[in-house]
Order: C-alpha cells, then sequence, then structure tokens
C-alpha cells in the first residue's frame, strides 16, 4: 500500500455550505464517542449547523462521560456527578473529519473535541483526547503511529426490533454453515454487505476487503490502515453505520466479543507502525536484521509484549469480552509474539514499508480510542525503556504451560489496570481514575444480575 492510499479526501467546508444552501443536505450530524466508543450527539439542521456550530460549539450534558452503556449515570467519577451537577461541556466540531453519509439522505457527519465551557480546556477524560495526548507523546519523539483495524461481526436473518423481542436469543444467523473465504456464502449475503463496503467509502472510511470468516454467519471488513486518530474516528463511524446499513435492511449485527459459547468470537485485530514525523515512510523494517526489525520496532514490540497483560481492561472492557479468549478459538491466550503465528497473542507480519504487529488481543467490542491509546502507550513504554520482546515465540501458543496468560476475566483485568505504572503514567491519574472506575461499575452491574444460565442451573437442581 502507497503512502497516498493513507489519505482521505475531506469534505471541504465551502462544499458543505454549497450542498446546504442548495438543499442537497439538511442534516449535519455532529457527534463525539463516548466511552464504549459509540457515536452521540445531535442532529442539527443544516442552516442552523453554518450559522452556530461550523465555527462555535454545540453542548451536551457531561453525564455522558460517565455512564454505561445503558445510559445509567454511575457513581464513582471525579469529573461528572449528582454532586457536580452535571452541566454541560461543548462539542467543537473538528472539521479535518467532516464527511457525507451515503446511506442517510441530505446528511453530513462532523466529529467533535470536547472542551470545558467555561475554561475551553480539553476534556482530559474525553475518548478522543486520551488518544490525543498519546500520539502527541509519540510526535514529540519524531514518530507518527499508523494503525489498521480489522473487525468482525455476525449477520442474522433477524431485525433488531425481532432480536429485542426474543431477548436477543434463539437468533438465526445469515448462514447454515461456517463461511470462512467461502464465495458461494458470502454471495448470499452481498446484498447487505457491499452496501456497507461502499457505504464506507463513500463516507471517507475506505474499505480493503470483506471476507466470510469462522462462524456462522460471521464478517471480517478490513478498514484501510491511515493515521491513529483518523483510523479510530473511521472505525467508531463503521461500526454505527454497519448497524444503520443492517436496520434499513431489516437485519441485526452484533459486534459482541462472544455472541455465543457455540460460536468463535469476534475479534478487532489492531495493527500498528511507526512512521517518520511526516507519517511517509515506516520506521520498522531494518534489511540487515536477521528478523528485519528495526531498533525501534524491537522495543515497540518489547512494550507491547511487557505491558499488553496489564492494559487488557483497555482491548476487552466488558465481562462478555473474556470470553471470547478460548483456546483454539483464533483468539488468544497467551502473550507472546509470533511471526506470522495466529496463535500468539501478538504477531508480526509484512515486509518493508508494511511491517508492522497485529495484536490479537483486542475484541470487536473496543472502545477504538482506548484500545489504540493502550497500544500507544505500551509501545512508547517500551521504546523508552529500550524494552526487548526476547525471541519469537514458535509452535502452538495455546498450548504452553509457561507462557504469561491474557487475563481471563474481567476481575483479573482491573486489578492489574489498577497497578498498572505504565497505566498511570502515560495517561496521567484523573484519566487513569476515571478509566478504572468504568470498568469496576461494569463489574459491580454484571455481579448484581441473576443470568439465565444461573436459573438453568440451579432453579431446580441446587
Amino acid at each position: 500500500m502507497t503512502a497516498r492510499a493513507l489519505e482521505r479526501e475531506p469534505l471541504e467546508v465551502t462544499e458543505l455550505e454549497r450542498r446546504i444552501r442548495a438543499g442537497e443536505i439538511d442534516t449535519v450530524l455532529v457527534t463525539f464517542p463516548d466511552l464504549q466508543g459509540r457515536l452521540l450527539g445531535k442532529r442539527v439542521t443544516g442552516r442552523f449547523f453554518l450559522d452556530a456550530v461550523l465555527h462555535g460549539s454545540m453542548e451536551a450534558c457531561t453525564y455522558l462521560l460517565a455512564v454505561d452503556v445503558d445510559m445509567t449515570p454511575l457513581p464513582g467519577y471525579r469529573y461528572a456527578a449528582w454532586e457536580t451537577g452535571y452541566g454541560d461541556f461543548s462539542a467543537v466540531p473538528d472539521l479535518s473529519t467532516l464527511r457525507l453519509v451515503p446511506w442517510l439522505e441530505g446528511t453530513a457527519l462532523v466529529l467533535c473535541d470536547l472542551v470545558d465551557e467555561a475554561t475551553r480546556e480539553p476534556v482530559e477524560v474525553s475518548p478522543r483526547q486520551i488518544l490525543r495526548r498519546q500520539l502527541e507523546r509519540a510526535a514529540e519523539r519524531g514518530y507518527t503511529v499508523m494503525i489498521g483495524a480489522e473487525l468482525e461481526l455476525f449477520l442474522f436473518r433477524d431485525s433488531y426490533t425481532e432480536a429485542a423481542a426474543r431477548g436477543y436469543a434463539g437468533l438465526t444467523p445469515h448462514a447454515d454453515s461456517i463461511e470462512d473465504y467461502a464465495i458461494l456464502q458470502t454471495t448470499r449475503e452481498e446484498y447487505l454487505i457491499r452496501q456497507i463496503r461502499n457505504g464506507m467509502d463513500g463516507a471517507g472510511v475506505p474499505v480493503e476487503f470483506s471476507k466470510g470468516e469462522a462462524g456462522r454467519g460471521q464478517h471480517e471488513i478490513n478498514l484501510a490502515y491511515a493515521e491513529a486518530l483518523e483510523m479510530a474516528d473511521r472505525h467508531a463511524i463503521y461500526k454505527n453505520g454497519a448497524k444503520e446499513i443492517a436496520d434499513a435492511n431489516g437485519r441485526s449485527i452484533t459486534f459482541m466479543a462472544k455472541y455465543d459459547m457455540a460460536e468463535v468470537g469476534s475479534s478487532c485485530h489492531v495493527h500498528s507502525s511507526l512512521w517518520d514525523r511526516r507519517g511517509r515512510r515506516s520506521q520498522m523494517w531494518d534489511a540487515d536484521a536477521p528478523d528485519h526489525l528495526a531498533p525501534v520496532f524491537r522495543h515497540w514490540l518489547g512494550g507491547l509484549v511487557h505491558a499488553s497483560r496489564e492494559l487488557t481492561w483497555l482491548f476487552a472492557p466488558y465481562v462478555n469480552s473474556y470470553k471470547r479468549f478460548q483456546p483454539g478459538s483464533w483468539a488468544p491466550t497467551g502473550l507472546a509474539w509470533g511471526i506470522d503465528n495466529r496463535t500468539c497473542g501478538l504477531r508480526v507480519v509484512g515486509h518493508e514499508q508494511g511491517f508492522r504487529v497485529e495484536s490479537r488481543i483486542p475484541g470487536a467490542d473496543v472502545n477504538p480510542y482506548l484500545a489504540y491509546a493502550g497500544i500507544v502507550a505500551a509501545g512508547l513504554h517500551g521504546i523508552e525503556h529500550e524494552l526487548d520482546p526476547g525471541p519469537a515465540f514458535e509452535g502452538d501458543a495455546y498450548t504452553d504451560p509457561e507462557m504469561a496468560h491474557i487475563p481471563s476475566t474481567l476481575v483479573e483485568a482491573l486489578a492489574l489496570f489498577e497497578a498498572s505504572a505504565v497505566a498511570r503514567a502515560a495517561f496521567g491519574e484523573d484519566v487513569h481514575h476515571h478509566l478504572l472506575n468504568t470498568g469496576r461499575q461494569e463489574w459491580q452491574a454484571a455481579n448484581a444480575t441473576v443470568t439465565d444460565w444461573e436459573r438453568r442451573r440451579g432453579f431446580e437442581r441446587l
């Protein structure tokens, strides 16, 4: 892939204004990511966007950075709480993110940075800012971080309305058999997957390809790599848009890490590499080294090997996330690195300008801003301390009893994240506390819930 392929043609403000005044665009989605990586915001009329938001901001409630996936305000946050009155922050449009939304009539979208309404200082606990701070650290060292994301999903014949009415149980996958790389079966689903691919391309979220995956109704749609913040924005837009396109077709998709224990999980493999300050040349390849790892790549990889365990919560943020880590399931259980070895948590692939490391730890349920921030934090830790990753692992990483394991529960991951010196140093005390509280509240909510499995197992037999 060439450097030119990294770039995205922006929707210029003058072109947006022309389309609004011509009546071609009447709605602008003014959005920002929440702690789950979802897009929140308002639908703003085109003319009001030009008059008041374009060169100003939009207000929203601070509680949006202190809620769970059910939008329940959670205790324990310093940034926002009932005691603080849940005031407003300001969402300032990042005009470099302007784009059309082809699957919604007359609609454009812009992502925002969040600032304090009074001081206009950045809201440090906002996910986009958390990632931006890590990229600033990389830039101070002369590096641009490039990321590529591979997200997997399951497609069902049921609509979201039907799925909800059935309690999300007994759904019908869109395929009756595993469709990994299968052209015949994916042709049957092309009416929808093609809409997603083309819709994303039209929205400035370039897609490389789609393919059937290792589950029934499972697909992988790979997004072209880009600078890390741009990639996170594309990732969030893609997940939101794919659901909207499925919904418009009377279908449902899920990015759950493990929707059914009888099926494989859904991953979000994150490929990372360091480039020069201008993002034009990769710094990872050394033609003369035995393994081709340039010194900076060796230290970046050393950081990922050293710190990925203690940062796992950023890659697996929910109780369900840890059910994906099963031996022989294509999801890793051991924290090793290998050369093109899919049993390892970290897989080195590519060559020359495409030389990179793939973290296979994140699931498709991640908040991309936080997951990418975790990878950058780990990699920079390795560079700062000149860590060596050790020799590449060979063989089956699932069966090595000596290998460090990826945390198998949310509780284990939270304990590691709480004690993580890497996380505290990279994110700062306030952000670390905010993220840790988010994880703790997730565990408390799960621990206060009686599941169907518990009732089936214990109602009569115990």
